[in-house]
């Protein structure tokens, strides 16, 4: 990996490797300043090795919108900049702050006031009833100011470079953009006028903080989308912004109307952002910057030694793994905790919280969540399955030094997860058992397998602790004629293979992707909701709906929602549908109605073993997160 690890410039900025994490919005103090939590964040992954730290958004002024995430725009938010630039310089990490005028469209703190945006023609993203009120020349002369101003403050917190914040549709590409901008002043018609507004927020950092100030732009040369940018225009966007000084380009792709194609989901396919990368980086100077799934050390390597990109932006994967540099670094590959896409991360942030993971406790919770360690004290741990909470929990238990058996029923580990990750499009999901199995076996837990647990013989083990993580299992409705079916686990997981007409019963997450996957192999696929639209009971992001609609669309998979099943037969299904019923010819039924909780024995050990905690979907069906995150906690705080 020598290339990852060569020291580099940008401009003045000296940085000792290629790694870069991407810039995310994280939560602060009620005045718009960092909170310690969010310092520890960025320290940690700092500490991971990571030769660039990028930060969300700070945006220079909250006089036409609320913020977002943190703010900075006097002088009392440069303290504590400065305690999250200097921690992250004690290991050897550059700070660059992102300056943002605003989101304008895409304000999503305030469903009642009509955002500002670049013309009137924009309506709000996330509220469409609001229209967009069109800023005055007076009001840009003000914004550009403050975002000179506000790279002075982060300067003046000892920051190492500034970026502008000027992509993904948010304000700046609002204006750059057709899609949003129908002015006829200076800053409407021709690119460069634009352009105009992002030039002179340019003009005002130099103005502000000196020639010789690292000055980096991330911008959307590419949005993906009916209307939006194409890739001609964008290249000749990157030509503009290096007339203009900046130090380096920060290549995007995407708009909140292809979110996935902007921030990453399961569904994507590693490098999905490099070919627009890659034609930045043909026609620029100056270095650049790509992203898009390129978690995996070799191919990030293989970019950079290709010359497709001068360094490798990582975003929830350093949220998942703050450490995968140095471990990288150390040839431990297999040791990195992989980012599974399912953006929990994104959901929690735009949920007005802070940032969760699926796969790490420990997200901004460095310091608050991190396990006791082990003090020599000896207590015995039993896991009962061998999913993603039962994993978790041993290895959790072992990294505490105590004794630990698991049990699981089947011939593997890895539980519901197999179902969740075998598909085509979901083997971010597999590389989630690979890891955890393999943390299992090299902490020494004592791992039986093809094991039924049962009260008695758990009671006997006089075990200090007892995790019940026996996950959950596919429900099967009362339809008439559901002996005809099979629960879509079994095809997700490639025990059954279906016929070349297809009909899944629910539309929810598992459904549609249990649809989406048999259409790799079957002529016509169906879904069939009693909802009013399939995904209606998914919780989850945006962008991971987008996805997952999309690629439903793109292989013709046909649904009928509004639709309750009335029977199946060998060879059909019949809904009724709006007082009719109509009925499908098909050779496969698959069922994807939920799941129950497998928590048999949590009455019949209670009372029996001195401290039982069920976690997981044995306690109800829910999320990988949940399974992960509560037997940790469980072992945390024994």
């Amino acid at each position: 990996m020598s290339r990852l690890f060569e020291k580099t410039m940008i401009g003045s900025m000296k940085l000792k490797n290629r790694i870069v994490m991407g810039p995310m919005g994280t939560t602060g103090e009620a005045d718009g300043a960092y909170n310690i939590d969010g310092i520890n964040y960025f320290e940690e992954r700092a500490k991971g090795g990571t030769g660039l730290i990028i930060t969300g958004a700070n945006v220079a002024t909250t006089k036409y919108e609320d913020r977002p995430c943190t703010e900075l725009s006097n002088f009392h938010h440069v303290e504590r900049l400065n305690m999250l630039v200097e921690r992250c310089h004690h290991h050897g990490a550059k700070v660059c702050v992102q300056v943002s005028p605003g989101l304008g469209r895409q304000v999503f703190t305030d469903p009642f006031t009509p955002p500002y945006s670049a013309g009137d023609t924009a309506h709000s993203f996330w509220f469409p009833n609001l229209k967009c009120k069109p800023f005055e020349i007076e009001d840009i002369k003000y914004i550009v100011d403050k975002v000179g101003y506000s790279a002075c403050l982060a300067k003046s917190a000892g920051a190492d470079a500034v970026e502008l914040h000027a992509y993904g549709g948010y304000l700046l590409d609002q204006f750059h953009s057709t899609m949003w901008n129908n002015r006829t002043d200076e800053y409407g018609g021709s690119l460069r006028n634009r352009m105009r507004f992002s030039l002179e927020c340019i003009e005002a950092i130099r103005k502000y903080c000196g020639p010789k100030f690292p000055v980096l732009v991330k911008f959307t040369p590419y949005h993906g989308v009916p209307g939006g940018r194409e890739l001609e225009e964008g290249l000749e966007m990157a030509k503009i912004f290096e007339e203009a000084g900046v130090d380096a380009l920060h290549v995007d792709v995407g708009c909140y109307e292809a979110w996935h194609k902007a921030i990453s989901t399961v569904y994507e396919e590693e490098g999905h952002q490099m070919h627009v990368v890659e034609a930045v980086k043909k026609i620029a100077t100056v270095p650049v910057l790509g992203q898009g799934k390129m978690f995996d050390p070799v191919k990030a390597e293989a970019a950079v030694a290709d010359g497709k990109t001068d360094y490798i932006v990582l975003g929830h994967q350093m949220i998942a793994d703050p450490h995968w540099a140095n471990k990288v670094a150390a040839g431990d590959v297999a040791g990195i905790v992989p980012c599974i896409g399912c953006n929990e991360c994104l959901y929690a942030g735009f949920s007005g919280k802070h940032y969760y993971c699926a796969v790490n406790p420990l997200c901004y919770a460095e310091k608050e969540f991190v396990l006791p360690a082990p003090d020599g004290t000896k207590k015995s741990v039993l896991v009962i399955g061998g999913g993603p909470g039962g994993m978790s929990a041993a290895i959790a238990a072992a990294r505490r030094g105590f004794d630990v058996e698991l049990w699981e029923k089947t011939s593997r580990l890895g539980g519901n997860l197999w179902a969740a990750g075998l598909p085509s499009f979901k083997h971010d999901v597999l590389k989630l058992i690979q890891y955890m199995e393999r943390e299992v076996l090299k902490l020494g837990v004592s791992v039986k397998l093809n094991k039924t647990a049962t009260a008695e013989e758990a009671a006997n083990g006089n075990y200090d602790k007892v995790i019940l993580a026996a996950g959950s299992s596919s429900i099967m409705p009362p339809i008439k004629g559901i002996e005809f079916a099979a629960p879509s686990d079994l095809y997700l997981t490639n025990v059954k293979k279906p016929g070349k007409n297809v009909v899944v019963i629910g539309g929810g997450l598992v459904g549609c992707e249990a649809a989406a996957y048999m259409k790799e192999m079957a002529d016509e696929v169906t879904i069939v909701e009693m909802m009013d639209d399939i995904l209606a009971s998914a919780d989850h992001s945006l962008n991971c709906d987008q996805a997952l609609r999309t690629m439903l669309k793109d292989r013709d998979v046909k649904v009928a929602a509004g639709a309750k099943v009335t029977e199946i037969t060998e060879d059909s299904v019949s809904y009724e549908k709006d007082g009719t019923v109509n009925t499908i010819p098909c050779d496969t039924v698959i069922i994807a109605a939920g799941y129950r909780s497998n928590n048999q024995l949590e009455d019949e050990l209670d009372g029996k073993v001195k401290s039982l905690t069920v976690v997981g979907d044995a306690q109800a069906p829910r999320k990988i997160m949940t399974a992960v995150h509560e037997a940790y906690h469980a072992i945390r705080v024994m």
